[in-house]
């Protein structure tokens, strides 16, 4: 199928070059502001009264093909700006460059416009919201400095159906209209950002810094020429463009965590100019940023006794302390051959250094003591005070150190062969890797003691011991560990686009091109365990850290303790063997680490035909073809290997799509879309590993038969968009998804079981035996639907001063899901289980007031509560809890270039919180405390 479509296209290619009338000529330009250096992307450009249009591109150009030789009027609409026409003489096969400065002046007549500034960025992202033709989400940088959000994944949760997953108190993985991380897709210009993590394809949204991001476009519906991999949605970030002229900008700010009483500080750098005859365009953009913060912390899994009474079976407090170091750097060149051929350069390098001590009290083992009625008299249990850190050198510096890059490289081109074919191509290289060395681990164990608990509030329940002093504490475990996962993809891709119409007098558009990804991933972690020659005596003998309650946030009554110092853990020499014996410990890492190679190859047929001056669709199909080969591990009672299993599949997916655009008025805009998608497993779930515990009777295994998500999706959405720079919409959407993907347990599996899943490998179940399996499958189908709606507005028309500066920015979502196909623990079908990952409400509001020299924000987001991961039963099924965050920023302009800004995130003091089948029942409650930053922008 690919190949026939490969010919196809070339087919195309050369019949269009070939057979190109000369009768033609073509009109391309730039849209700019009247500054000169603000492109103007998402301009309707109409030639001669609306008999043909196009719409400019992200770096402001347009380009019209096939124009009869003639003088035309050409007019430049742009929401904010006053319209524009110039006049254009088209030559037979030559190109006619005609570019438009675009005004905001106040003094014209019959429009309204832009007062000043402060309105640029929204009215930038509303002009391509409003010509795109599917469904859309556009915010520019100029918008999310308007927010306190350090991160893109922080800017990201105000957007209309997304919301977020935290760690340590920052935006980590997105959810767009209730579907998990996993169903969505994150792109860097358009190509694939690769994954850091070692298990699945999720992107890590905290390792971007928001000042890096030009634009960030939320694609909620595909069209043929996009990557398919997005059932819930696409979000494409794009980095700063040349500028058209010179442009230098930089800010310098500090800041303030209470949680841990430290300092942390910002930089950023931004320069562009245009050289050599304006024919080389360069931009380069700089950004560092060191957050020292922390996290209070409070764990517990939940049990059931003999008469189903609940109890804590095992419970953690923990402290953690972070540093965050983000470093980024970006490079944008164009390079303009002629006025019919551009090369384009654009590189990307994040570098995140993520240090982080936690102290770690966790009482494990708890057993409920029983009178003859099975009344619980007691419990009994051990403790363990664990400190974590790493080796003392300058880059652990006594910490655990996470270090996560990600890096992405592209060159391209835009060629405009004739007046009836313009082509472009790019190839890029993209990684991510995350490297943990010398992770270091010491804990002490205190045996054997008689514990109580306290559930009279089970949001912060209490587990206390007796007899628990330091000298009753002995070294537990000494471990180090080094792991390391990297993802590499090399992407490449063609696109032909010539003018084709079916219908006279109305615009028509052929595209067709090919798309090539080649990706790789390992992940390869290694672990020691240490026994230290001579005895390190109890906790009481070595040098403490003590963390007292007097501050704690994660509930009234608890507090971490006493535990080693991370110094010592650090400064211990392990590779000295007249002081430690260390050996490897299979069973933290052999049936972790996996190999996997996947080639996503793709073609595509895309026609975008108007069917009047106001009916538009675009229809077309993408077929992409997959092919995997995965190496994983099959380990016996976890540290034996038995020998490594490689599995191979190919499968290939046709993917149709149908938009339409109705335009009702020119500021009332219909869409409506069916389009077809698909996600893809997670690499691990895919690795065909088996992990066999034989005192436990426990398997846990990955899945090479999993196959892809497939999703058929229905959107409709209707927006009024304002002259005065603000939108009205409300839409419907319906998501029908087969082969769903959840982890399933199964509490009854067989010997015969085992036989049939791993026909060619070693069975460790006995005849007549059951286990425990646990394992990634495909559910039956599961129906997403909701709505959502959004109102952005500046309240101009209220004819009073203090109104015209005051704006609004509210937006709500329901999303509703209903499963198919789910099991427990002993194979029956769970019945009305929500879709994991799915939140019913999310709400972003804000209230802003400007003038020319003084802007301030107030911004809440709200999220509920919803199911994240699915237990054997309901009992242990983990939920993600309802969260709201309230923020706020604020700038005064001292002058024309320099201006000084101040932000507070996290107002509300939001907890990362997790609950067990109830919402009572606390499974994790992090906190973080507000954070503050005051700063000075400077901006040429």
């Amino acid at each position: 199928m690919i190949k026939k479509i490969t010919i196809l296209f070339f087919l195309l290619f050369v019949a269009f070059s070939a057979f190109s009338q000369k009768s033609s000529g073509v009109i391309s330009g730039k849209i700019i502001d009247e500054q000169g250096n603000l492109s103007l992307p998402g301009a309707t450009v109409i030639l001669d009264s609306g008999e043909r249009y196009t719409i400019s591109n992200q770096i402001g150009h347009y380009e019209f093909l096939n124009v009869p030789e003639g003088t035309y009027r050409v007019t430049v609409q742009y929401i904010g700006f006053v319209s524009h026409t110039l006049e254009a003489k088209v030559e037979i096969g030559k190109n006619t460059k005609l570019d438009f400065i675009m005004s905001s002046d106040l003094l014209s007549l019959d429009e309204v416009v832009i007062t000043g500034e402060r309105l640029k960025g929204q009215a930038k992202a509303l002009n391509q919201q409003k010509n795109n033709q599917n469904i859309t989400n556009v915010i520019s940088s100029d918008q999310v400095g308007r927010f306190a959000d350090a991160n893109v994944g922080d800017a990201l949760k105000r957007v209309p159906g997304i919301t977020v997953q935290n760690d340590q108190g920052e935006a980590r993985n997105l959810i767009i209209r209730g579907l998990a991380p996993e169903l969505n897709s994150v792109t860097l210009n358009g190509d694939r950002i690769p994954s850091a993590e070692g298990d699945n394809r999720n992107v890590q949204m905290d390792l971007i810094p928001s000042d890096m991001i030009s634009t960030i476009e939320v694609n909620k519906t595909l069209t043929p020429d996009m990557d398919a991999d997005a059932i819930g949605g696409s979000v494409n970030l794009i980095t700063r463009a040349s500028p058209n002229g010179q442009r230098i900008s930089a800010t310098l700010a500090g800041g303030y965590a209470p949680i841990r009483e430290k300092g942390n500080y910002t930089a950023g750098l931004v320069y562009g100019n245009r050289f050599f005859d304006n024919k080389l365009g360069a931009v380069f953009s700089a950004s560092y940023n060191n957050n020292n913060f922390g996290s209070d912390n409070i764990e517990a899994e939940w049990k059931e006794g003999e008469k189903g009474q609940v109890y804590i079976g095992e419970k953690d407090i923990r402290k953690y302390d972070v540093q965050r170091v983000r470093r980024s750097f970006a490079l944008a060149l164009d390079y303009n051959l002629d006025s019919n051929n551009t090369l384009f350069l654009n590189s990307m390098y994040n570098w995140r250094d993520d240090r982080e001590n936690r102290y770690r009290v966790r009482y494990r083992k708890i057993k409920p003591l029983y009178d003859d009625q099975d009344n619980i008299t007691g419990f009994t249990g051990d403790i363990r005070r664990e400190t974590k850190g790493g080796i003392d050198n300058n880059r652990n510096k006594n910490t655990r150190l996470e270090d996560q890059r990600v890096q992405n490289y592209s060159i391209g081109g835009q060629h405009l062969i004739n007046a009836k074919l313009d082509l472009d191509w790019q190839v890029n290289y993209a990684t991510a890797s995350e490297d943990r060395p010398n992770e270091r681990y010491l804990s002490f164990q205190s045996k054997g003691l008689d514990l109580s608990q306290d559930l009279s509030d089970l949001n912060f329940p209490l587990v206390n011991a007796s007899g628990d002093g330091l000298d009753t504490f002995k070294v537990n475990q000494l471990s180090e560990n080094h792991n390391f996962t990297k993802e590499k993809e090399i992407g490449a891709k063609v696109n032909i686009r010539i003018p084709f119409s079916v219908i006279d007098g109305q615009k028509g558009r052929l595209r067709t091109g090919l798309r090539l990804r080649i990706k790789e991933k390992k992940r390869d972690n290694i672990f020691y365990e240490y026994e230290p020659i001579t005895s390190f005596g109890t906790l009481a003998d070595l040098p403490i850290s003590y963390y007292g309650g007097g501050n704690w946030e994660a509930g009234p009554n608890d507090f971490p303790g006493f535990f080693v110092d991370k110094s010592f853990l650090g400064n211990l020499n392990l590779t000295n063997t007249s002081l430690f014996e260390g050996e490897l410990d299979p069973s933290e890492y052999l049936s972790e680490n996996y190999k996997a190679k996947e080639r996503i190859s793709a073609a595509y047929l895309r026609w975008d035909q108007d069917l009047s001056d106001k009916f538009s669709i675009i229809t077309g199909v993408r077929v992409e073809h997959t092919n995997i080969d995965y190496t994983g591990n099959y380990v016996k009672e976890e540290e034996e290997l038995v020998g490594q299993i490689s599995n191979t599949n190919s499968y290939t997916d046709i993917l149709p799509s149908l938009a339409i655009k109705y335009d009702i008025q020119n500021d009332l805009i219909l869409r409506a879309a069916v389009s077809t998608a698909l996600a893809r497993p997670n690499y691990y779930s895919l690795a065909p590993y088996v992990n066999v515990n034989t005192e436990d009777n426990e398997i846990s295994a990955g899945n090479p038969e999993l196959v892809a998500t497939n999703a058929i999706n229905f959107d409709l959405m209707v927006d009024k968009y304002f002259k005065s720079v603000g939108i009205l919409s409300g839409g419907v959407f319906y998501k029908n998804m087969k082969n769903f993907i959840y982890t399933a347990s199964d509490s009854q599996y067989t010997q015969e079981k085992f036989a049939s899943d791993f026909p060619n490998q070693s069975n460790p179940i006995s005849n007549g035996e059951t286990w425990d399996f646990v394992q990634s499958r495909n559910g039956d189908n599961v129906g997403v639907y909701g709505f959502e709606v959004a109102l952005q507005r500046q309240l101009d028309f209220i004819p009073v001063d203090f109104f015209k500066s005051l704006g609004v920015y509210v937006n709500y979502t329901l999303t509703k899901s209903k499963t198919k196909g789910i099991t427990n623990e002993d194979g029956e079908e769970r019945k009305g289980i929500d879709l994991p990952g799915t939140a019913p409400h999310m709400l972003n509001a804000s209230l802003s007031w400007d003038n020319d020299k003084f802007s301030i924000r107030v911004s809440s987001n709200y999220s509920s509560d919803y199911i994240d991961e699915l237990g054997g039963n309901e009992f242990e099924d983990r939920y993600y809890d309802k969260q709201f965050f309230l923020d706020a920023n604020a700038s005064y302009k001292l002058s024309e270039n320099l201006r000084v800004f101040a932000e507070a995130n996290n107002l509300t003091n939001q907890p990362l919180r997790y609950y067990q089948g109830v919402s009572e029942r606390t499974m994790q409650a992090e906190y973080y405390l507000p954070k503050f930053n005051l700063g000075l922008k400077f901006d040429l």
